[in-house]
């Protein structure tokens, strides 16, 4: 059973993120009065939405909760005194290493609980896809499968396809009030911003991935992309280090254009020999 602010089987007004007030403490409470365990995704992780963070809190004072924290304050910039907040009865989530000591830091234990992804997916369709793009058969295609915002480095992303004589293929919105129409009008190589209905028809329109992000939480397209036999060309943001000992993922700490295209030309000619 699910709760949230829209979408789910019990609603709640003011749940839902952007915000447009806080909740109403006793409808929260009425929705979760049935519940077990309550699993808190992220709403107790960043403090976006404080009221609505602070009335479940509330709720669940006492109560059995794993709170599972996909994004830390003070991985944002953020810190909020006494927050995230716990309770003896909570037990916290984190997705990365690097999650569990910040919150160790400030005196949470947590268990370290990745990401993960299906490996059992049917692979997608590259020649229907690049058609629907009008993209040759020939034409070297890099997909950047992520939200256009500051930390994802669209800029670098840009500068990889470019040097690379590649298509850059940007998938997500602009969020946070990020000017991603005048970025990618600076670009010097062709550029598709398209979202795409299945993301295993993006990994197999591709020839590479890039994740060149200053920050990430986690990454999910590193493990995204090595189920689809995708390179990836991207920056050694900490979490990625973690990842890197995970079959199908390789992560290397320099980054340098020379170096990557040496290595794409190495990885490229190994996908297309299997």
């Amino acid at each position: 059973m699910t709760v949230a602010g829209s979408g789910a089987d019990r609603t709640v007004a003011g749940l839902a993120w952007p915000a447009t007030g806080d909740p109403d403490p006793d409808e929260l409470a009425h929705a979760l009065v049935d519940v077990d365990v309550a699993v808190v995704a992220n709403v107790l992780s960043l403090p976006l939405h404080l009221g609505a963070g602070e009335a479940l809190a509330a709720v669940l004072h006492g109560r059995r909760a794993v709170l599972h924290h996909h994004d830390l304050p003070w991985e944002r910039g953020i810190e909020v005194e006494h927050w995230p907040p716990t309770d003896p009865r909570w037990r916290h989530v984190a997705i990365s290493e690097l999650g569990r000591r910040g919150l160790a830091d400030r005196g949470i234990g947590a268990t370290v609980v990745r990401n993960a992804t299906d490996v059992d997916v049917a692979p997608g369709d590259r020649m229907r896809t690049r058609a629907a793009l009008d993209v040759a058969s020939d034409e070297r295609l890099y997909l950047h499968p992520v939200r256009a915002i500051e930390r994802k480095d669209i800029p670098r992303a840009l500068a990889i396809a470019a040097a690379d004589g590649a298509t850059y293929w940007l998938t997500g919105p602009a969020e946070e009030g990020y000017a991603v129409d005048d970025v990618l009008a600076a670009a010097r190589t062709r550029v598709i911003h398209r979202a795409v209905d299945d993301m295993a028809d993006a990994y197999a329109a591709c020839d590479a991935v890039l994740l060149p992000s200053r920050w990430e939480g986690f990454g999910q397209p590193l493990l995204e992309a090595a189920v689809h036999g995708r390179p990836v060309l991207g920056a050694d943001y900490p979490v990625a280090l973690e990842l890197g000992p995970i079959d199908g993922v390789r992560v290397r700490r320099e980054f340098s254009l020379d170096r990557l295209r040496a290595d794409l030309a190495v990885l490229l000619a190994d996908w297309e020999a299997w």
